[in-house]
């Protein structure tokens, strides 16, 4: 979509972009979504894409990701053979409703912040207990974990002229096994519930992250072999106002199926198996 407000795209920022942020300013990565609808209170795209900030980083410490890496190329990657949670890339990348054009130009950092409740890069990164390091417009930048930069449907932490620089996903949680479930009205459809489960090797500990079904990134952790009841107790925990609303699923159905998965996601870690 053209968008008509536009007077200026700075191409060429400064190495920390958020010094020349004014109002009515947006920062443009893939711009798959930024050009699909109109944005009558812009004025100025600021291009990230031209700073050339590393796209995936491997090191014994995890992986780094920047923010401008594409959905294609995150896909491509080949993680060493001992990060048996790897494969969560790949299926993290199949959960978007998107085509191939949209992959080759969507940005991880981008679906981040675009904060929506099915964004499949938020999914990943919280639960592979990822941080963000985010750069504000003074030149000073702060790092939050991923579970607590998402506060609501399109809602993010982000204050004005900051920036998502980069992902930091550490080791420990790459080295863990891994189940997940997803949940969608057709085929191909946008996720109504997607739930991922996490377990350190040799512990009967569990991470469940839910997203999709639920306005802002839930995880609950239980640090022992946790039974069905306890589970399904932390899973009814969740405030109502949680349970997200819209043509997908209302927050009942919502809800009804997190706590099938989980039981589902529990058990198969329980019994040794990893998908």
């Amino acid at each position: 979509m053209d968008l008509n407000t536009i007077t200026d795209v700075l191409r060429r920022p400064p190495d920390r972009p958020g010094s020349v942020w004014r109002d009515g300013d947006a920062w443009l990565a893939g711009g798959t979504w930024l050009f699909s609808e109109q944005q009558p209170h812009l004025r100025r795209l600021v291009d990230l894409t031209t700073l050339g900030w590393d796209t995936l980083v491997p090191s014994e410490s995890g992986l780094e990701i920047g923010a401008t890496c594409t959905i294609r190329e995150l896909y491509a990657f080949a993680p060493p053979d001992d990060w048996i949670a790897g494969p969560l890339f790949a299926t993290s990348c199949e959960a978007f409703l998107a085509s191939f054009k949209v992959w080759n130009s969507a940005t991880v950092g981008g679906n981040i912040c675009m904060s929506l409740p099915a964004g499949p890069m938020i999914t990943m990164t919280v639960a592979l207990e990822a941080t963000y390091t985010l750069w504000a417009a003074d030149g000073s930048e702060r790092t939050v974990d991923a579970a607590d930069f998402v506060t609501g449907n399109h809602e993010n932490v982000l204050a004005p002229g900051e920036v998502l620089r980069r992902i930091d996903i550490p080791a420990g949680a790459l080295h863990k096994r891994h189940t997940h479930r997803r949940f969608t009205l057709t085929h191909l459809g946008r996720s109504t519930l997607f739930m991922i489960g996490t377990q350190t090797p040799g512990t009967g500990d569990l991470l469940l992250t839910i997203t999709a079904g639920t306005t802002r990134p839930i995880r609950l952790a239980f640090d022992a072999a946790a039974d069905a009841d306890t589970v399904q107790h932390r899973i009814d925990a969740i405030p109502a106002n949680h349970w997200f609303d819209d043509p997908n699923g209302a927050p009942g159905h919502r809800r009804h199926l997190a706590k099938h998965y989980a039981e589902e996601i529990r058990s198969e870690l329980a019994a040794g198996d990893r998908r």
